[in-house]
């Protein structure tokens, strides 16, 4: 259906892209397809990434940082919401996945898929810090080998997507679609806003 190297090539893709996330508007190379879950599941990692830099900053207003935190919680419903459309799509892709046929897998293909997002978006920012040319040459060092070590780790879990992946296709592999629930999200389960009505 789809390998890993497909999706590490396609995050890699728009993050090398400078208009990226600012002038994307979900509007998918590939609709109708898995790329258009997994496009939008890697924009909202990158917003996610972008506002989590903002809420850190130290010199702004309590407002600014409030309003990073609520985007914050905007983009990471979103995030878990397309984790949750990979999955399904997968799912209907692969009829006997249903079946729960094989060795049942706690982590879903979408979840993989997920923090395959997220490993991108490390390599991507590390390596801009081993671009530095205002830093001293111990943290280019320090950053070039936490580079090899994230680089290492997204290859540990492309193989292991890859393995899932085929063993979900052959009927040796199993996951199940996990709903997330983000209760604080909802205003009619979250107990701190309801209570303000």
């Amino acid at each position: 259906m789809i390998s890993a190297e497909e999706i590490t090539k396609l995050h890699d893709q728009y993050l090398i892209d400078p208009t990226w996330p600012y002038d994307f508007k979900l509007q998918y190379q590939s609709t109708h397809t898995i790329f258009e879950y997994i496009e939008a599941n890697h924009f909202f990692n990158t917003k996610l990434w972008n506002e989590e830099d903002l809420a850190r900053r130290k010199k702004v207003s309590d407002t600014e940082i409030a309003n990073n935190k609520r985007a914050i919680d905007s983009f990471n419903q979103k995030r878990n919401d397309y984790i949750e459309k990979i999955d399904n799509f997968i799912i209907e892709g692969i009829p006997h996945l249903t079946e729960m046929r094989g060795k049942q897998n706690s982590e879903t293909l979408g979840a993989i898929i997920d923090r395959l997002s997220i490993l991108s978006l490390k390599i991507f920012h590390m390596s801009l810090q081993t671009l530095r040319d205002n830093v001293e040459k111990t943290h280019i060092e320090v950053c070039m080998n936490k580079l090899i070590i994230l680089k290492k780790q997204r290859l540990d879990l492309c193989v292991c997507f890859d393995e899932l992946m085929r063993g979900c296709q052959d009927g040796f592999r199993h996951f199940k679609l996990y709903r997330q629930f983000k209760m604080y999200n909802d205003p009619n389960l979250n107990p701190k806003i309801y209570s303000e009505k």
